[in-house]
């Protein structure tokens, strides 16, 4: 009979052969888990973007209107004389393209903006002076009675070009100096403010007025107060 004899060794080896085995089938499994894992936890996140958006409209209006002029300086009819009156008005505009101003427009059709308040009379004639439908430099006499106006303002690139000068003409150049460029009253639009960036504080223009009677004019004045009355409107750019 053939006996088959256990020794410790052979025990020892079966059971770090087991041990092996057993420590592969884990390590497996758990390197499968490994690999599984991140896409059951970590799935792909979804995203979704929108916008949200606002317009704010542009607002512009005088904050300060032009006020009536009574001007200053007596004239006598017949030996002469000057008399001047300005009239300030304040644009706030929040159009960051800026905005303009027309003097749009004296009522009195024809060549006579002042009329004589009594009668309608018609002694006092628009600027003659005007260089083809520009302003001229310095106020140029006549042996009539006249009626002018120029526009200042207190930021100089406000001003329209036509009453910037070159120190010798207007509608030129990038000086704005105060009664330098004068201009005949209309009844169409004429622009005089042209303004490019906005002004939420406020901007302020002046216009100034000018009646000059010679000595002697051709007619004589009547002796009334005359009145011219004109209309600024604003428009953004």
């Amino acid at each position: 009979m053939q006996t088959k004899i256990i020794t410790l060794d052979m025990v020892t080896r079966a059971a770090l052969q087991a041990l092996v085995s057993s420590t592969l089938i884990v390590s497996l499994l758990f390197a499968g888990f490994m690999l599984a894992e991140p896409k059951i936890s970590h799935g792909q996140v979804d995203t979704a973007t929108f916008r949200v958006r606002q317009t704010i409209t542009d607002e512009s209006s005088f904050l300060v209107d032009p006020v009536n002029v009574t001007m200053n300086g007596s004239i006598a009819g017949l030996t002469g004389g000057n008399a001047s009156g300005s009239s300030r008005f304040v644009v706030k505009s929040n159009n960051a393209s800026g905005y303009y101003v027309d003097i749009a427009y004296f009522d009195n059709a024809g060549a006579y903006a002042m009329r004589g308040d009594k009668d309608g009379g018609a002694q006092l004639r628009d600027y003659g002076g005007d260089v083809t439908g520009q302003p001229s430099y310095n106020f140029t006499a006549s042996t009539a009675a006249q009626f002018a106006y120029t526009v200042n303002s207190s930021t100089t690139a406000d001003t329209d070009p036509s009453f910037k000068n070159n120190g010798s003409a207007c509608n030129t150049g990038a000086t704005q100096t105060v009664t330098k460029c004068w201009k005949s009253p209309v009844t169409t639009a004429f622009r005089i403010v042209d303004r490019a960036t906005s002004a939420v504080s406020g901007a302020t223009s002046t216009i100034y007025f000018k009646v000059s009677v010679p000595s002697g004019a051709t007619p004589i004045p009547v002796a009334q107060t005359y009145t011219a009355t004109a209309t600024l409107s604003l428009y953004i750019q």
